[in-house]
């Protein structure tokens, strides 16, 4: 077990926790969710030691091990990848080096022979000799394949020196797990792999997350971060988000019964329950959900954006056309012979291996660079927006919010006052003051509010979303997620959030170098088809 006691912390006036009492323990996985600078990594650092609390104390069942997802990729930079892994046991790792030191001794006796036999009982009950072949699987459960392993960590691609650290954490069975974005710079498999692994996992883990599916899949309670406090709920991410939002619906209707609301709740607690039953966790995970009372739940009083489409007008039956689309990047071929045409109500999402092929793919039909073959055409009632992968270009000059926002109006507004654009700015959530703010100087998770508001303005009846979720919190995620949902337009999209494909995307488009998958079905569906699965390897051999 571990637990906060009286845990404090503050930075001058501002005051992360106050007081904060809580206790985690043995199999369960907590999901630490709160908005953007609530404190959620720092309440993690807290547990590790990393950080000290003004006052309180952090307390660790006697004997256990913690294991720390670290996010300094350089770190271990002159260490093998299957050095960096193991070393993750700090303990075995010792053990690993005092066992070759004293073999490796010329004048070894009986004393060295004593403490050999001392460390090879240990060694063995701390799963010594299976330590490197146990790494080596899960860096290849994680995408790091065996051609690397015993590559310097300087020598292997920025993307999987992540996926070592990730590996380096779950290593060795550790009693308590603190994991701060673990599905960062993983594909979607991956992050299956990944949730199938900590949904088994019987020791503590707690876990922040942007990925709602990832918290649905292995959190048995949700810790939130709120008003200086944190307090731990039953269920997964979905349940504590559709009850809180239930309940504040609920406090805000004045003609509704005690006993109606009551009545409402338990049942939605029912449903709750029997979906859940049906999911991957562990038959042990799911006595939680055993435990669900009304009680439990309070209304979040977080501030969601509003994010909402409506386009100017209807599109026509002509809306896109590709006819044998290919690119490729010096001797890499991203897509071959892309065909195909978009038909009204549908919403694509695009999928690929290759991180660079749908980025590639929507800036050519965005008009921001060249194929190598094929050609495309618009129809002449689409008027779409963009959501790019990359935005620094639009936030070069030191503009404030208004004046940058202002610059995007389309020739169809006629009235963009100041009012008209402090509209679209509030419902991304900057007000008062805040339309003063030089664009430069802000957040990821700004600027990409930024560029919504500026695709928003655009009245599309067509939007184009790369990685849309990228530096977004959970409440921009949900809000942006729902406004898809409801969007009358059409949709083309490229993300690894699970939830936010599954519950928008009524056609799969997946680009290959040797051609393109085509599938009028949702992405759970797609994923899951025998037959696709078998035309993925083809694809890609």
């Amino acid at each position: 077990m571990i637990s906060a006691r009286n845990i404090t912390l503050a930075y001058g006036k501002r005051v992360l926790f106050d007081e904060v009492n809580l206790s985690f323990v043995k199999g369960n996985c907590y999901g630490i969710i709160g908005a953007n600078g609530a404190g959620k990594s720092t309440f993690l650092k807290i547990l590790s030691g990393e950080i000290e609390p003004n006052k309180g104390v952090v307390e660790i069942t006697p004997g256990e091990r913690m294991a720390v997802l670290t996010q300094n990729q350089f770190e271990f930079d002159e260490e093998t990848v299957l050095n960096t892994v193991l070393m993750g046991h700090a303990k075995l790792w010792k053990m690993m080096h005092e066992r070759e030191t004293i073999y490796a001794k010329a004048d070894f006796d009986e004393e060295d022979g004593m403490r050999a036999a001392e460390i090879e009982a240990d060694f063995g009950e701390m799963g010594g000799y299976e330590a490197e072949s146990d790494a080596g699987s899960l860096l290849s459960s994680l995408g790091v394949m065996e051609e690397y392993h015993q590559s310097l960590m300087k020598e292997i691609p920025g993307n999987l020196k992540l996926r070592v650290l990730l590996a380096q954490a779950l290593f060795g069975n550790p009693d308590i797990l603190l994991l701060d974005e673990p599905t960062n710079g993983l594909d979607i498999e991956t992050i299956g792999w990944l949730e199938n692994f900590l949904a088994d996992y019987e020791n503590i883990v707690l876990v922040v997350s942007h990925d709602r599916h990832f918290l649905d899949a292995v959190c048995t309670h949700v810790a939130d971060v709120d008003r200086h406090k944190i307090k731990i709920f039953t269920g997964n991410y979905t349940f504590w988000y559709e009850s809180s939002q239930l309940i504040s619906r609920q406090i805000n209707d004045k003609n509704k019964k005690t006993e109606e609301k009551r009545a409402a709740l338990l049942d939605f607690i029912a449903r709750f329950s029997a979906n859940a039953s049906k999911s991957k966790q562990a038959t042990s995970r799911k006595k939680a959900l055993e435990k669900l009372n009304i009680e439990q739940i309070e209304p979040s009083n977080r501030r969601y954006p509003g994010i909402i489409f409506q386009p100017q007008r209807e599109v026509g039956n002509q809306i896109l056309n590709i006819e044998n689309l290919s690119k490729s990047i010096e001797s890499r071929k991203l897509f071959d012979k892309v065909s195909f045409s978009i038909n009204k109500g549908e919403k694509i999402a695009f999928l690929s291996k290759d991180a660079l092929a749908v980025t590639a793919f929507f800036e050519i039909i965005n008009g921001d660079q060249k194929a190598n073959a094929g050609k495309f055409e618009w129809g002449t009632t689409i008027t779409k927006a963009y959501l790019p992968f990359e935005n620094s270009e639009f936030f070069a000059e030191g503009l404030t919010l208004l004046e940058w926002l202002r610059q995007y109006v389309p020739p169809h507004v006629t009235d963009a006052d100041e009012p008209f654009l402090r509209g679209f700015l509030g419902k991304m959530l900057f007000s008062g003051d805040d339309i003063s703010k030089k664009t430069n100087v802000l957040s990821g998770g700004e600027k990409v509010r930024c560029m919504i508001s500026r695709m928003m303005l655009q009245n599309p009846n067509l939007i184009v979303l790369d990685q849309p979720t990228n530096h977004l919190d959970l409440e921009s995620i949900q809000s942006f997620n729902e406004g898809c949902q409801t969007f009358p337009g059409i949709i083309l999209l490229a993300s690894q959030d699970h939830t936010f494909i599954q519950t928008v995307a009524n056609r799969i488009i997946e680009l290959t170098p040797n051609g393109m998958i085509d599938r009028l079905m949702s992405f759970d569906e797609y994923m899951s088809n025998e037959r696709v699965k078998t035309l993925r390897e083809e694809m890609y051999n």
